[in-house]
């Protein structure tokens, strides 16, 4: 065996060579990173149930097998489900992931209770297993995030200083080079694929504005679109001409009134509101597919209502969004389980996998053109998933 080893280096030095030549690399890690919220949970009167801190964990999986995720990390760092499901976010070149820490946990008397945070913690995706390396201080309350398409500017909203972080990234180096002062609560931000501009949803207010983007400085345009009733959540479709927001309507929460998505046309000078898209109810986790094809609409519909609520639901779903050209139309409806928050779609568009917080695991969907269906499989995690996200397209 030792000679026939011998022989076949050179066949296989060839055979690498060719692979090279012919683009073909050995399969990389895809990774999708989730926030597991452990302090929070609802009772059957959906009274919260706060516990104390120390059981979070930030998890992080290898999605290069679609149908069978394998944890590759488990960071014991404090996160939280108050907020939008996209604390957290991945560069270009998964060589980093950034993860928000929206509230801290403090005593008050003999029960617990968040307040403002600001920690934004800096794991390193390239080490084996991924580790954190750094812990940079933001804004008070920081929610949703955004990574633009080079890899090296990031922005999170800060809900409860009515601001933006912003924040570059060399190497693995992050570190807030400005603020920017929004006037209002924001609750989420998006990039446009060319990094030029972006969109934070003042979800207090009902209004999308404009950021525009220049190297590491950001300028509030001071330009509102009124989009829909408390816009929690959005979305640039890859292709850069829409802006879609997910309309929660109830402030964070279900209701049992139908709620909206609203469509935004980036292509017009100024942008604008082009139209509504009803979903259904509590759209708080949002996608869109790296396809372009469509978007996905996570709806809570009172999976942690009490039980006794008329609106009430065992398990929330999946609205299904097809993207036709600026045309955006609901064709379909997916029910997974209970309290569904984040949502990513894997590289090729073709799975959809979905957070269930009261569940305690990840409901694993097929996506067929503008046809999605639930497999069935389930990945269980070690607590209740508040966010999730991978590189957005």
């Amino acid at each position: 065996m030792k000679n026939l080893s011998f022989k076949l280096r050179p066949m296989l030095s060839v055979m690498l060579a060719m692979c090279l030549l012919a683009g073909v690399t050995p399969a990389a890690a895809q990774f999708v990173i989730i926030g597991i919220d452990n302090k929070v949970f609802w009772d059957s009167d959906a009274k919260q149930v706060l516990s104390p801190p120390g059981k979070d964990v930030v998890t992080i999986l290898d999605i290069s097998d679609r149908m069978n995720p394998r944890s590759v990390a488990s960071l014991a760092l404090m996160n939280s489900v108050f907020g939008p499901p996209v604390n957290l976010a991945i560069t270009p070149d998964e060589s980093l992931a950034l993860v928000a820490n929206s509230l801290d946990w403090v005593q008050d008397g003999g029960a617990w209770k968040g307040v403002p945070g600001s920690d934004i913690f800096v794991i390193d995706l390239k080490a084996n297993p991924p580790a954190l390396i750094s812990i940079v201080k933001g804004g008070r309350q920081p929610s949703g995030m955004a990574i633009n398409h080079a890899g090296n500017l990031a922005l999170v909203t800060n809900r409860a200083d009515n601001s933006i972080s912003v924040l570059s990234i060399r190497g693995k180096e992050v570190k807030v080079v400005d603020t920017v002062a929004m006037g209002e609560q924001v609750s989420a931000v998006a990039f446009t694929p060319d990094g030029k501009r972006a969109l934070a949803v003042k979800n207090v207010n009902n209004k999308a504005a404009l950021l525009q983007v220049d190297g590491e400085k950001v300028t509030y345009a001071k330009y509102d679109m009124l989009v829909g009733l408390f816009p929690y959540n959005l979305g640039i479709t890859p292709n850069g001409k829409l802006a879609l927001t997910a309309n929660n309507g109830n402030s964070g929460a279900a209701d049992g009134n139908v709620d909206t998505v609203g469509v935004i046309d980036l292509e017009a000078t100024p942008p604008r509101v082009i139209d509504q898209v009803v979903v259904g109810d509590g759209p708080e986790g949002f996608a869109i597919s790296p396809t372009g094809e469509i978007a996905v609409a996570i709806l809570l519909r009172g999976s942690n209502a009490a039980k006794s609520a008329f609106f009430y639901n065992r398990n929330g779903s999946v609205a299904v969004l097809k993207i036709d050209g600026k045309k955006v139309t609901k064709v379909g409806e997916v029910e997974v389980r209970g309290l569904p928050e984040g949502a990513v779609f894997s590289p090729d568009g073709k799975y959809l996998y979905v957070g269930n917080y009261m569940d305690d695991d990840i409901s694993i969907l097929k996506v067929d053109g503008t046809t999605v269906t639930n497999t069935g499989k389930l990945f269980k995690l070690p607590g209740h998933p508040a966010s999730m996200r991978s590189v957005v397209p």
